[in-house]
């Protein structure tokens, strides 16, 4: 009985092997949907440029589009990629708990479901998150922003701030990271820590957020922001104020290099967080390949080490 039992367990297993392979699709035959968070975002635009790359390297058809870093668009394009045929989609998951739904449908009509660039906590049907090591970037950020207070001679009673964007997960890993290095820093230096606010990932919002925070501590050193549009708008405020607080902000888009290359605001923006979207875009869609041809992924979580800009290697944009 027990030989029977296990010849019939193995009978099962191969036809499941079988059946895998059946589906498995020729890459040439892949039609691959991809979601931005915003095509208004540099960065975003340099993960469209690795996926169309990586498209063009592979041979799979890629569809983009954005989700104005909604979550309810982002259900709208999932849906909207499910009918249209999609063999499997990614997103930039920027309100998780918005597009969760939308997510599981997706998976259990049969197309598989990726993250970049910001994943969900909410759901374990993700076959693969690929991003930066937001965690890490936020230390990053915070050991930079120490070291302009030992710059400036500022050791005792610092003011510190950060401008948050507490929605997406990788801007909550970054805060959390840059807090874990103000906090060990805290009594050493006495610091003073300030939240500025949640920009919603809009310049103009961080601009109002950094002039309110200007007038209730004009001494402030060193800002931290999640995200360049926040560095944007805070630094106008603080030349319209004609204050001296530095920033350290995240993502080193064009931009920022411009900013930190700058005779005058780079005496401001003196460092950011840079990430590489080109290759996570790459990456997620040659994760998205290699699950629909051999069913497998190299990771669930592949993160991508992120490194401090500075006047020392910062680049002049073309």
């Amino acid at each position: 009985m027990k030989k029977i039992v296990a010849i019939l367990l193995v009978a099962i297993m191969v036809l499941a092997m079988g059946a895998a392979v059946a589906e498995a699709k020729d890459v040439k035959d892949l039609k691959l949907g991809f979601i931005l968070g915003s095509r208004e975002h540099a960065f975003y635009l340099k993960i469209e440029e690795g996926i169309n790359a990586a498209a063009s390297e592979l041979g799979f058809t890629a569809v983009v589009d954005e989700s104005d870093l909604q979550g309810a668009i982002a259900t709208e394009r999932i849906e909207n990629m499910v009918t249209d045929g999609m063999d499997a989609i990614s997103l930039a998951c920027n309100e998780p708990a918005a597009c969760t739904t939308a997510i599981e449908a997706a998976d259990a009509a049969g197309v598989p479901m990726f993250t970049f660039d910001c994943t969900s906590s909410e759901t374990d049907v993700i076959k693969c998150f690929v991003g930066t090591d937001n965690y890490q970037g936020g230390v990053v950020g915070g050991e930079a922003c120490i070291a302009v207070l030992d710059e400036l001679g500022l050791k005792e009673g610092a003011t510190v701030g950060i401008i948050g964007y507490p929605e997406p997960q990788s801007c909550i890993d970054r805060e959390n990271g840059w807090m874990e290095v103000m906090n060990a820093k805290k009594d050493e230096y006495k610091l003073n820590i300030v939240n500025i606010g949640n920009y919603k990932g809009d310049a103009s919002k961080a601009q109002e957020l950094m002039e309110a925070a200007l007038t209730a501590n004009p001494e402030m050193a060193v800002i931290f922001t999640v995200g360049d549009p926040a560095c944007i708008g805070a630094l106008a405020a603080i030349k319209a104020a004609g204050a001296t607080t530095k920033m350290i902000g995240f993502d080193a888009n064009p931009e920022a290099h411009e900013a930190i290359l700058d005779p005058e605001d780079g005496k401001i923006w003196v460092g950011d967080v840079a990430q590489d979207p080109f290759q996570i875009g790459h990456k997620i869609a040659e994760e998205m390949v290699k699950y629909m041809t051999e069913g497998t992924v190299d990771d669930q979580t592949i993160l991508i080490a992120p490194y401090l800009v500075d006047a020392s290697n910062a680049v002049k944009p073309e």
